[in-house]
């Protein structure tokens, strides 16, 4: 039998252990955590795409520049080269280059490369020099926008379904880009991506025959699932033959995570084992739409734990996603691609845009440059927002295990993982009203963080002091609307 003052004790334990982990700071704050010694997957880093030809039809009489580098003067050019890549810059170590349909006239024909790329490469080009002057390295993936009008049944642009007869063409097509892109340029690409979008078959009418010449969307054809299936395992040889043994096949990319899965497209994969085997990393769009309806979009994992319940080393990519309203909303988008549909990289859509060469209004106006034809560029608040995650997130780091007992209140954790890289947290409130946030930091060396924060307001980056913590404890009043990250010293 107990002693009244043994039951006394534990009674005094579990009221305590009620108020620590009920919630923190005597309700005062919101409890929160990051634990860097539990790693929930490794981190590829965050990346850039540069987007030169989306739509055009006749190059020759529309030569569609959307980047824009076209009109800047080469001093402009460096500036922003630097923004991204340089050593105070965004630091990205993924990059994503389209091929367009406008590289070979007819199956068989001469290639041509550059005529359609001239901006792209040179970003790219220019992004390697800088990365690597830094002791990084880049990453590469290469996304087929839409094939050639010969490749399809219809002969034309945005023609909907692939012509059986010209599928190894079409391989080809894709295989001597990569080769080119890779021998010449001396580019390190390493993933080869089959489509964009190609799972959106209501793009088209029923007949396939029009609707889909000068405008509507961006290039791409159909893909059905048994289509990404046997492409997978077609290209592998093809890439092993043309020596580039090393390059990976991905399945292309659908509009979001929840297509990948709920449209059959990792169920195509994961029943196909030529397909299943010589699949090298898994993509898609991650782009979030919470409303039921046409352009529904969860964040989930679904079609990735499928594969990877039976190739549990496949990396995951969003290759595409919103900058949103660049504003706090948009890093709990991110907070949901990596934790909820579990990736290992993020590639938000074009980071440099020049709107009036977009045909109909760009539908994701959100981006971090912004392009006038006058020659000038604007540095916009979502450059500001992404340069907290970027720098965070670094390559070769580990995704750090969080959480947040708050609903407008999110941490995004990485772990150095054995990289120069500090431990580091971004955290974000989405709400209207300031959030003290009680964050319990396990697993670091360091006892304090200095941080910059970006808010929906006027702060870009701004400096935020260096933070020490208590006990294991940072406490820290979190503005409405505001990112914060915070660097292990």
């Amino acid at each position: 039998m107990k002693s009244r003052s043994g039951w006394a004790g534990i009674i005094g334990v579990l009221l305590g252990v009620g108020t620590v982990w009920g919630q923190a700071l005597d309700f005062t704050a919101v409890r929160a955590q990051v634990d860097f010694s539990r790693h929930v997957r490794d981190w590829d880093g965050f990346g850039v795409n540069y987007v030169e030809v989306a739509q055009a039809i006749d190059y020759t009489q529309d030569p569609q520049e959307y980047g824009g580098f076209s009109l800047l003067t080469e001093e402009k050019r460096q500036q922003i080269v630097e923004m991204v890549f340089g050593v105070d810059g965004l630091r990205p170590g993924l990059v994503k280059m389209f091929l367009d349909p406008h590289h070979q006239r007819a199956p068989g024909g001469q290639f041509d490369h550059e005529s359609t790329t001239r901006w792209m490469r040179y970003f790219v080009r220019e992004a390697l020099k800088r990365t690597r002057a830094r002791g990084d390295d880049l990453t590469i993936i290469t996304t087929l926008y839409g094939p050639p009008a010969w490749a399809t049944q219809q002969k034309f642009l945005r023609g909907r379904d692939l012509d059986p007869e010209r599928k190894y063409d079409l391989a080809k097509y894709m295989v001597d880009w990569v080769r080119y892109l890779r021998e010449e340029e001396k580019l390190p690409v390493k993933y080869l991506s089959l489509h964009n979008e190609g799972e959106d078959w209501l793009r088209w009418p029923a007949d396939g025959k029009s609707g889909n010449i000068g405008t509507g969307h961006d290039y791409n054809m159909f893909w059905p699932p048994e289509q990404v299936a046997d492409f997978i395992r077609l290209l592998r040889p093809m890439l092993d033959a043309a020596g580039l043994p090393d390059v990976g096949v991905t399945p292309g990319e659908c509009t979001n995570w929840y297509r990948f899965s709920a449209w059959g497209y990792a169920d195509a994969i994961a029943d196909d084992p030529g397909a299943l085997a010589r699949l090298g990393l898994i993509t898609s769009h991650g782009f979030y739409g919470g409303t039921y309806g046409r352009w529904f979009g969860e964040h989930r994992s679904l079609g990735t734990d499928l594969l990877r319940e039976k190739r549990p080393e496949l990396h995951a990519w969003v290759t595409s996603t919103s900058w949103s309203k660049m504003d706090a909303t948009n890093i709990k988008e991110m907070h949901g691609n990596i934790y909820t549909a579990k990736v290992n990289g993020i590639i938000p859509w074009a980071c440099i845009q020049r709107p009036t060469k977009w045909v109909g209004g760009d539908p994701n106006p959100g981006t971090a440059f912004r392009i006038a034809e006058d020659g000038t560029y604007e540095v916009l608040r979502g450059y500001y927002y992404y340069k907290l995650l970027s720098r965070a997130g670094q390559p070769g780091m580990a995704v750090a295990q969080t959480f947040a007992m708050h609903s407008e209140v999110a941490v995004i954790g990485f772990a150095r993982h054995g990289t120069k890289h500090p431990d580091a947290f971004v955290l974000v409130n989405l709400g209207q009203d300031n959030q003290r946030v009680a964050v319990h930091v396990r697993g670091s060396g360091s006892d304090t963080f200095e941080a910059f924060r970006t808010t929906d307001g006027k702060d870009r980056y701004e400096p935020v002091g260096v933070l020490e913590l208590e006990g294991e404890t940072l406490v820290y009043e979190a503005p409405a609307a505001s990112a914060t990250a915070f660097f292990a010293k």
